[in-house]
């Protein structure tokens, strides 16, 4: 419900419970992808619905994410690495959470070429981490004053989504399996995603969420990399 009210299907918030739990890595990534497909897909909907989705801003950054996000999710790293780079993905989220730009910007178009190569970077580290890239691609829309924040919500759910169906995809041709408690969480999800993403599309302020939020994932990361 909360990452969905800003756009994302909440890879980070399910990687830093099941972090603070123990869950193994290979339990982590596709659990986390799995549920990330059902709730970027509600989202993505009740942005599209409001209006905020903008097709020109969302296909450079898709065009190389989704063949990346599909290697990365088929690349099983050793379990060290995998918790640092999570670890660092986790701390990495919570600041863009709690540190939020005051500068207005003037918002413009990216250049074609910057938003290909960044939507390929971010495609293969969220196939690597099992997360949708949402956590990137909004701060990274935001702050470059290339959207406002309902359409750099908008468009982060849709990627989110193409990148999640990938990396997903990319994990099961290496692993051939899904978690067998995966069920029961779709349903959790989907009601949360779907209660989150239409207010967050038509009513609420994300500032507050945010900062919520970013003390989870800021908890769980630091425990990743420390224990």
């Amino acid at each position: 419900m909360l990452y969905s009210s800003v756009g994302h299907a909440g890879a980070s918030g399910y990687i830093a419970i099941m972090s603070l739990f123990s869950f193994a890595p290979s339990v982590i990534k596709p659990t986390a992808l799995t549920l990330n497909i059902l709730v970027a897909s509600i989202a993505a909907w009740q942005y599209f619905k409001a209006g905020h989705f903008s097709w020109a801003l969302f296909w450079p950054f898709a065009l190389l994410a989704v063949p990346f996000a599909y290697i990365g999710g088929g690349l099983n790293l050793p379990t060290h690495l995998f918790k640092l780079i999570l670890g660092l993905v986790l701390i990495y989220s919570a600041m863009r959470f709690i540190v939020e730009s005051k500068q207005k910007v003037q918002i413009h178009s990216p250049p074609r070429i910057q938003a290909v190569t960044s939507g390929a970077g971010i495609g293969l580290l969220s196939g690597l981490t099992g997360t949708g890239g949402g956590i990137f691609l909004t701060p990274l829309l935001l702050f470059m004053g290339w959207a406002d924040a309902k359409r750099a919500a908008a468009v982060s759910a849709l990627f989110v989504l193409v990148n999640s169906v990938s990396g997903l995809a990319g994990n099961i041709s290496a692993t051939k399996s899904l978690p067998p408690f995966i069920l029961p969480l779709l349903i959790a999800a989907a009601l949360g995603g779907s209660l989150g993403s239409y207010f967050g599309s038509r009513h609420i302020q994300p500032s507050t969420i945010k900062k919520l939020l970013a003390i989870v994932l800021l908890i769980a990361g630091l425990k990743l990399i420390f224990t």
